[in-house]
């Protein structure tokens, strides 16, 4: 049986891992904000909703990213917060953010260039 064959790109299993749906966002919330709440988790990332945050936290807790603290009270209270391999990602998102702000407006700028180009073309087509 022939192996499989290697990712075109190395870190694809990490852009899997970090850039789904949620993911960024609910680890970014819990490092800038520490132990949270359910609750509050979904207050500070408003458009998930609460089936989806549990999906993910699940995930984020199976995956190693986050931490799950179950404190048995009445009422039970259960808290979250972003691990110790989670907080090795804090410079990959520095890096990002820092990208973002230094070239976020030469992509829309691009966007637009090429938008207008393509209308423009469309416009020529149509005689």
């Amino acid at each position: 049986m022939a192996e499989p064959k290697e990712s075109a790109c190395p870190i694809n299993p990490v852009v899997d891992l970090l850039f789904s749906r949620w993911t960024t966002p609910i680890v970014w919330v819990l490092e800038h904000h520490g132990r949270l709440r359910f609750n509050e988790l979904q207050r500070l990332v408003p458009s998930i909703t609460p089936k989806v945050l549990t999906q993910r936290l699940r995930q984020l807790e199976r995956d190693g990213l986050v931490t799950r603290t179950y404190h048995a009270e009445i009422p039970p209270r259960v808290e979250y917060e972003i691990s110790e391999l989670g907080r090795t990602l804090v410079p990959v998102f520095r890096t990002l953010a820092a990208w973002s702000d230094a070239h976020l407006p030469q992509v829309t700028a691009a966007r637009q260039g090429y938008d207008t180009a393509r209308e423009e073309e469309a416009a020529w087509a149509q005689g």
